[in-house]
């Protein structure tokens, strides 16, 4: 699969984005962003609901607190996922994401690859893995395009 310059674009979008996470683990600071038709719908980026203390100010998260691998239990941290907080913004203010590619810096989680599914994203463009085989299958077999965004499929 050869990208063009506007999934860069796009890729580069979610670097920025993931700058803004609240997450204290520098290496999973995540960004997403919602386009259709080249137009951005909405992004998001990981971080604790509003009212509620993120990891970076409690200076420290919790699943490393509690020894829990990468990929399980992700309801035991702070954080809503970039891409659940993403469609939580198109929700808010009553944008349709139907049909449009989501762009985000991991492969999602199964909890997320649900919530793409039913939104209606046809297409998920990331950059690195995430343990999660599950929400692989569910993609698949809903029919969403995933995609690996990779340096020597530049443009």
């Amino acid at each position: 699969m050869a990208f063009d310059k506007w999934d860069l674009r796009f890729i580069e979008m979610t670097r920025t984005i993931a700058g803004w996470a609240s997450c204290f683990k520098p290496d999973r600071k995540m960004g997403a962003v919602i386009v259709r038709d080249k137009r951005i719908l909405t992004t998001g980026y990981n971080g604790a609901p509003q009212g509620i203390l993120p990891c970076v100010e409690r200076g420290e998260c919790l699943r490393v607190k509690l020894g829990i691998p990468s990929g399980t239990r992700a309801e035991l941290c702070y954080a809503v996922h970039a891409e659940q907080n993403a469609l939580v913004q198109a929700a808010r203010m009553g944008v349709s994401v139907f049909g449009a590619t989501l762009y985000v810096s991991y492969s999602p989680c199964a909890i997320c690859a649900k919530l793409i599914i039913n939104a209606g994203i046809s297409r998920v463009v990331y950059e690195r893995d995430y343990p999660d085989g599950f929400s692989r299958e569910l993609l698949e077999e809903a029919g969403v395009l995933l995609e690996k965004y990779e340096e020597a499929q530049k443009v």
